[in-house]
């Protein structure tokens, strides 16, 4: 009896000591977690910093993550601007939802889709990102090859698709979707990039790109609609 007492008497206080255990150690954060907040922290040292003056130290400091972490989630800078770069623009095609047009308003869906597109290519990390590559792509070829292929085309494909089922569904003429995507995003990013490189304004305001992609819209339907087709009011 009092053997199988004192038996009961140790699983209990094993198991009150496991519970002060787990109380006072914090629980692991899962890795994709982790990674997430690397990532974040990594675009903003590149961006702050440059490729050339970042480090994998610098990257892991500004996240709170341990350096021992950091290398184990991702193994160098390089990969680590290509997976910050990947990731951005895995979350810009997650939110991109470019409305399917019934034809009722073919002008109001390109519309929607410049807006998307305009909120990812002028925004200021975005632009800042890309001022970084120019100064450094000489010494750094892998990043300006990183973000021209996960970006740059990405986005050009992500358009040319769109164009492609307007195109089979008759609403628009366009047999070369993937150069006239390009031409389309040329009219609607060109000026306003350049502007921000250059120096001579600021980034476009969300309205400023609102108004910018209904005029863009509308001049390249005009071009591109059957005979016929009446553009739709807003």
């Amino acid at each position: 009896m009092t053997t199988a007492k004192t038996k009961q008497q140790e699983k209990s206080a094993a198991a009150e000591t496991q519970v002060r255990r787990c109380r006072g150690r914090p629980q692991a954060r899962p890795d994709e977690e982790t990674r997430a907040i690397l990532l974040e922290a990594a675009r903003k040292e590149f961006v702050a910093r440059g490729f050339a003056a970042s480090s994998m130290e610098s990257v892991a400091r500004r996240a709170g993550v341990s350096t021992k972490t950091l290398y184990r989630l991702i193994p160098n800078k390089a990969a680590l601007f290509e997976a910050m770069v990947a990731d951005r623009m895995e979350r810009f095609a997650a939110g991109v939802r470019f409305r399917a047009c019934d034809g009722n308003d073919v002008e109001g869906a390109l519309r929607e889709a410049l807006v998307i597109c305009g909120e990812l290519i002028l925004d200021p990390e975005t632009i800042a990102l890309q001022r970084m590559i120019l100064a450094e792509s000489d010494k750094f070829p892998e990043i300006a090859e990183t973000f021209y292929k996960n970006a740059t085309q990405r986005t050009l494909a992500t358009l040319a698709n769109w164009l492609r089922i307007q195109h089979e569904r008759g609403l628009i003429v366009v047999p070369d979707t993937n150069a006239t995507a390009g031409m389309l995003l040329g009219m609607m990013m060109f000026q306003p990039l350049r502007d921000v490189q250059f120096g001579r304004k600021a980034p476009p305001t969300a309205k400023q790109i609102e108004i910018r992609a209904r005029d863009c819209a509308a001049l390249f339907l005009r071009g591109t609609q059957p005979s016929g087709t009446r553009l739709c009011p807003d």
